[in-house]
């Protein structure tokens, strides 16, 4: 093999013509003027409304968005790096959701709405009781946003940016976040929903585009398979062959790229791993995590929810071929840059020694597509990006808001909730940006395998925990405490130390003991899950269980239960009463004193001038803006207020159309068991 081969020029804007710009522009014209039709369609001005958009939203928009705040730019970026550098089997990661997002409507969802919650934190509180389970979920849940969500799509819409635009990194990510954060702190959920629905179909409209020019470069889709195997770089022999050796297994493409059932010690996805531990992490993404259930919670009704996430499952099968075959693809055309195996050079390519497999869909972009269409690619990756960053945002706010800030001061009234949601958004991208360094760098510079490895060492006892919750009555909150506490450890002993010595890379492999390190993640992640519901259940057997009048409609077994409930979280509801009469006895006060100074109907005279006068309309504006209207909403009545709580908690369903979605779900399932047997 050649050891030279000519010196790669340097990173040049490859969009920077006026039909690119062009139709970047159109594009957020389009997605402001979305975002602004929802702002001026739904009541931002409440807590229900800003963060469960009026559980008014319908099952397009529900599984637009269900899809849409999962694939994110990690998803464009990284998918399609696992595929340029393993082949077709990182495909599985998508296609086992199809299965798990139906578990979310029919048997996770059901629970969750007839509880009436908001957060899943409170429907833990609701279940278990207790404080400390709530706050320990809220505090996870966050720290979990940031390593493997906010971080890792800042990075990756960054490395396209980086490639198409040639800005550094960190002003690419600054320019996005400045967008985005603008539209999630004044848009809610609602807002979020019908962008997300634009998002979606720009997103798979640019990416099928793409799809087609790829596949016609590479002579088809037999091309693809007859060129990937051949697919490796011409400088392979190190400069400095002294400080490291390069074998052959880090370029050539590996023996079983094309199957996604995989040998079940040696290869880099055993199939045990993806068929159970991969459900374990799925069921906590997409049945307790609150970026995903938080918009099935805005559903008009139980029916729209099912609708809506079988549209998201018809949606993820998409990301094979729109993907995962595009990265494998970048690695034919372009394997000295998307296969680089020299550090020295590797460095130059894309500033990190680990490997560019990361740069596989963005150097297709700039590299294949015309202009204009290149602006498209563009601006689906800003609709990557943005949809997904602003999903979390919006619900890391609400986990924040209602979980932690509401705890710390619960006399807080509705507009000071508001505003510290939206200033917690602003904390947490400091946060993220100072995490992508780490980020760059994990898991051999494949992007979606970083993402995989943290969620093995921390999703797996909440997904028990969630899991027991919802189907085993007699486990009780010290057993779901106990067990989260002590998987959380378990956890955190495999991730410090791989953190500490690195995860390594083909050349450099890491010095993590093996005896900690040396099992795969998804491997970790099944073993930790067991441990967890062990315990769970073993201290909840030697506890005495919760009495079933706490449990109607909490756990799935009864969820049609019509007894009266009376919830472990009752002192929320003393809280309250005790603001509430506080409240009173303050303004009693102050009405006797100023009736004892003569100055009573002074006061009411001035109150009653500072109501009628008109605000600046500057300040009207800004209100209007932010959801924030300046007249108070009438407090309603108890008759309304149950009648409300009694209809967001309702889940009968119309006898036809409750036929209809359990047909389109078993036939979702049946092409996805096809799929999966033809690529096994």
């Amino acid at each position: 093999m050649e050891q030279e081969s000519p010196p790669l020029g340097p990173q040049r804007a490859a969009i920077s013509n006026p039909a690119d710009i062009s139709v970047i522009c159109a594009y957020f014209v389009a997605v402001i003027a979305v975002g602004l039709w929802s702002m001026c369609r739904t009541n931002r001005g409440t807590v229900g409304g800003y963060f469960l958009a009026g559980r008014n939203m319908v099952w397009w928009p529900i599984g637009a968005s269900l899809f849409a705040s999962n694939i994110g730019s990690g998803h464009f970026v990284g998918l399609a790096g696992t595929g340029a550098a393993n082949g077709l089997a990182v495909a599985g990661f998508e296609w086992n959701a199809l299965y798990i997002v139906l578990l979310l409507g029919w048997l996770f969802v059901p629970v969750y709405l007839t509880a009436g919650v908001i957060t899943m934190p409170q429907y833990l509180k609701k279940r278990f009781g207790g404080r400390r389970i709530r706050l320990y979920l809220s505090v996870l849940s966050l720290f979990m946003y940031i390593f493997t969500k906010i971080s890792v799509d800042m990075f990756s819409g960054a490395v396209f940016i980086q490639q198409a635009l040639g800005w550094n990194i960190y002003v690419a990510v600054i320019a996005l976040l400045i967008i985005t954060t603008i539209y999630t702190v004044t848009g809610g959920l609602a807002a979020l929903m019908y962008t997300d629905t634009v998002q979606t179909f720009v997103m798979i409209g640019g990416a099928f585009v793409l799809m087609g020019f790829a596949f016609h470069e590479v002579g088809g889709y037999q091309g693809m398979f007859d060129k990937y195997m051949n697919a490796f770089p011409k400088r392979t022999i190190s400069p400095t062959p002294d400080l490291y050796n390069i074998s052959a297994s880090c370029y050539l493409p590996r023996e079983d790229s094309f199957h996604m059932i995989r040998d079940a010690v040696t290869s880099d996805l055993p199939w045990p791993t993806v068929i159970l531990g991969l459900s374990i992490n799925s069921v906590w993404y997409w049945c307790s995590d609150q970026v995903i259930v938080q918009r099935c919670l805005a559903g008009k009704n139980l029916t729209h929810v099912k609708a809506g996430c079988i549209l998201c499952g018809y949606l993820k099968l998409l990301p094979m071929f729109l993907m995962v075959m595009p990265g494998m693809i970048s690695r034919i055309l372009y394997p000295d840059e998307v296969a680089c195996v020299i550090p020295e050079e590797c460095k130059r390519i894309c500033s990190t020694e680990v490997g560019c497999s990361n740069i596989a869909y963005p150097k297709l972009v700039v590299s294949l597509m015309p202009s204009g269409l290149r602006g498209l690619m563009l601006a689906v990756m800003l609709a990557a990006l943005m949809s997904s960053l602003a999903s979390i945002f919006n619900s890391s706010s609400t986990l924040f808001t209602m979980d932690i800030y509401n705890r710390i001061r619960p006399q807080s009234s509705d507009k000071e909730l508001l505003i510290v949601g939206r200033v917690w958004i602003l904390l947490l991208v400091g946060v993220s940006i100072a995490w992508i360094p780490v980020v760059q760098a994990a898991q051999g510079g494949q992007l979606f395998d970083y993402i995989q490895s943290i969620s093995s060492y921390l999703a797996p006892p909440i997904a028990a925990v969630f899991l027991l919750g919802v189907f085993v009555k007699r486990v009780n909150e010290q057993g779901a405490f106990w067990g989260m506490v002590a998987g959380l450890a378990i956890g955190m002993a495999r991730m410090i130390p791989e953190f500490f010595y690195g995860t390594g890379s083909c050349l450099f492999p890491s010095s993590c003991p093996r005896v900690i390190c040396g099992i795969h993640y998804l491997y970790f992640a099944i073993i930790l899950f067991s441990a967890t519901a062990v315990i769970v259940i073993g201290i909840s057997l030697c506890t005495p269980p919760i009495p079933e009048k706490h449990l109607h409609r909490l756990v799935f077994s009864l969820r049609h239960s019509k007894e009266e409930r009376v919830d472990l979280d009752t002192e929320e509801e003393e809280e309250a009463k005790e603001k509430e009469a506080a409240q009173q006895k303050r303004r009693e006060q102050a009405e006797r004193a100023a009736a004892e100074n003569g100055k009573l109907e002074h006061v009411l005279e001035v109150e009653d001038t500072k109501l009628t006068s008109s605000p600046g309309r500057l300040r009207q504006c800004l209100a209007w803006f932010c959801g924030m209207n300046s007249q108070e909403q009438p407090e309603p009545s108890p008759e309304e207020k149950a009648e409300a709580l009694k209809r967001l908690t309702d889940i009968t369903e119309h006898p036809i159309w409750k036929r209809v979605v359990d047909i389109n779900a078993l036939i979702m399932m049946a092409v996805a068991s096809f799929l999966w047997g033809y690529y096994a």
